[in-house]
Order: C-alpha cells, then sequence, then structure tokens
C-alpha cells in the first residue's frame, strides 16, 4: 500500500493505493511534505485532485478500488455517474438501483454513502436528502465540508 499526502480547500487528506488503484481518502491532521512519489498512480491522483480543487477537472479518470459489499459497490458506480454540479437524493439512488425509498430504501443509501472509503474521487457528496437539504457526511467537516464541495461544483451557493 502506497500514501501521498496533500492540503487541499476541505483539509488535509492522506490518498492511498495498491499497485492498481486507489483504495482510500482520509482526511488527515497534517501532510507530511515527502520529496518524490514513488507511486505514478498517486502522483497522478494528485495532480487530479488539486486539479478539481482549481475548478480545472470536472471528471476524475483514476482507477478505484474500494473495499465493500456488492450493494456498496452499486451504489458508489451510481455516485460515478452522477455529473460534476449536479446532485440526486437517496431516494431517487433507492429508485435507481430498484429499492423502495420508503421502506428504508434512502436510508441503505445513505449508510453507503457513510461506508464511501475514497470519498471526493467518488464523489458521495453529490449525495442529498429529501427536498434539497444536504443530509449527512462522513467526511471530516461534516456538512460544512459536503457544501464546501458542492458549492465548488457550483450546485450549492453558500
Amino acid at each position: 500500500m502506497a500514501r501521498v499526502e496533500m492540503n487541499s480547500p476541505v483539509g488535509a487528506l492522506a490518498i492511498e493505493a495498491d499497485d492498481t488503484a486507489l483504495t482510500a481518502i482520509h482526511w488527515i491532521d497534517h501532510p507530511r511534505d515527502g520529496g518524490e512519489i514513488s507511486s505514478p498512480l498517486l502522483a497522478e491522483a494528485r495532480r487530479q485532485v488539486a486539479a478539481y480543487f482549481a475548478g480545472t477537472l470536472r471528471a476524475f479518470d483514476l482507477p478505484v478500488a474500494p473495499a465493500g459489499s456488492a450493494f456498496e459497490h452499486r451504489v458508489w458506480e451510481l455516485m460515478c455517474r452522477i455529473p460534476y454540479g449536479g446532485t440526486m437524493t437517496y431516494g431517487e439512488m433507492a429508485a435507481a438501483l430498484g429499492g423502495d425509498p420508503r421502506n428504508g430504501g434512502g436510508r441503505a443509501i445513505g449508510a453507503a454513502c457513510g461506508s464511501n472509503p475514497i470519498p471526493i474521487v467518488i464523489p458521495c457528496h453529490r449525495v442529498m436528502a429529501a427536498g434539497g437539504r444536504m443530509g449527512g457526511y462522513s467526511g471530516r467537516g461534516g456538512v460544512h465540508t459536503k457544501g464546501a464541495l458542492l458549492a465548488l461544483e457550483g450546485a450549492l451557493l453558500l
């Protein structure tokens, strides 16, 4: 497992990868400024994340391998289809995946959002509660961070 750390407008981040794909993004307290990155994948991931925050990247082109259940993978794949600046509700996602949002389907989507190990790249911040409410966010800073990501994409005016 390799790792690169970086500062971002929503806090310091650690990006982790195996030999072939990103496996996690975590918020950390203090990034280490390490010289050369030994992994070309991590170098590209850092470049793309920085470009996203600079407003010059709208879609990530990185291999991802998040650890999770088959259901979580279906939810995360659907999240990746929500366009930059767009949103879906938990209920809309549940319906798109064949579940009934009135019978707990939206809560199951929320749980999958909360267990997303690669936030930002897998854009769980684009999933909203009913009526356009923010809902929750498991990243550091909670809904404040979610709002900052949505504002960056033009999906929310702060």
